[in-house]
């Protein structure tokens, strides 16, 4: 219902705007023009004539903005830096929302709805894929967003775990998480530069299906049944590494992304989840020297009963995500 609702307002956006086509007190949502005008001024048009005027244009604005003599029709105003996907701008009415159609000055054209709270309306303009501002911002700000995702996405890190527990040559090690690295990068670029995107719910499945396979040769493993899996551990990372940059990309697909800042944002998204991944790899080698040192006869009983945790969590979420193939 509510797709049903942003679909109609903004075809009504698009559509010719008489000034009685809309009346924002049977809706109870505003419609909002902005506009990037040359040398950091800013246009702000509200069609809606029932709306409360923004006396002071100001008060909505990045604190670093100053508001300019209005035109005719629309308010004016002027940032430097100019606006990032950083700002929010809040405007102080009790509606039920703003749908906002953003001309930016690179040609790109973005429109959402932006729901209130019944007494401000947040407009934050990460989700009109405002650009990232300075190249420090956009570095930080996907540094940190792909450390975050690698480190808070337990289904990747139980994977990392479960090729660490694979195998135990420090060349084969260094092999299996380059070949992940690779296989991963490969397809976060695909899917976020939407060369080769995947629908989110067959990557979600594959990811779980990944990690029991990958707790089934462990076991083996300690068993003494090896495999290619064991021999070449490298290329199970390579084929389902695919599959998780998939996964990453869903992360990053969800944050508004200027097209002109894609590139750099998914380089530092990227670098961000390899300062994550290395960072957790490391952990679990000085716990693996720490129990070799504590006592090396309990390694392969707490290696089985990882590999069984990593099962069955994973077919748990296997099952759990299945009939998500069927909504797809």
């Amino acid at each position: 219902m509510k797709k049903a609702l942003l679909l109609l307002l903004t075809g009504l956006i698009l559509a010719p705007l008489p000034a009685a086509a809309h009346d924002v007190d049977v809706t109870g949502v505003a419609r909002v023009f902005l506009d990037q005008l040359p040398d950091g001024v800013y246009s702000l048009s509200v069609v809606d004539q029932q709306v409360p005027p923004l006396f002071d244009v100001g008060r909505i604005l990045p604190q670093r903005c100053e508001a300019l003599p209005p035109a005719r029709f629309s308010y004016r105003f002027s940032c430097e830096p100019e606006l990032n996907a950083e700002d929010t701008l809040q405007f102080p009415w009790s509606l039920e929302g703003v749908v906002v159609l953003a001309n930016w000055s690179d040609g790109q054209q973005n429109s959402a709805y932006f729901a209130g709270d019944g007494s401000v309306v947040e407009v934050p303009l990460s989700g009109l894929k405002a650009g990232a501002g300075s190249l420090g911002g956009l570095a930080i700000t996907y540094l940190i967003l792909g450390a975050e995702h690698i480190l808070f996405g337990i289904d990747h890190l139980l994977f990392v775990l479960g090729l660490l527990l694979l195998q135990h040559s420090a060349w084969k090690l260094l092999q299996t998480i380059t070949a992940f690295t690779i296989a991963h990068s490969i397809t976060l670029g695909f899917a976020v530069l939407e060369i080769f995107p995947l629908p989110n719910a067959p990557v979600e499945v594959l990811i779980a299906l990944s990690i029991v396979l990958l707790a089934r040769e462990i076991l083996c493993g300690l068993k003494g049944q090896t495999s290619l899996v064991h021999s070449k551990p490298w290329l199970v990372a390579l084929i389902f590494g695919l599959f998780h940059g998939f996964g990453f990309a869903g992360a990053l697909g969800e944050i508004g992304l200027s097209s002109a800042d894609v590139p750099l944002a998914l380089l530092f998204f990227n670098l961000g989840v390899e300062l994550g991944q290395i960072g957790f790899i490391a952990a679990l080698l000085v716990f693996h020297a720490l129990l070799q040192r504590l006592s090396r006869q309990l390694i392969p009983s707490i290696y089985r009963g990882l590999a069984y945790g990593l099962g069955s969590v994973a077919m748990f979420w296997f099952i759990e995500r299945l009939p998500s193939l069927a909504l797809a």
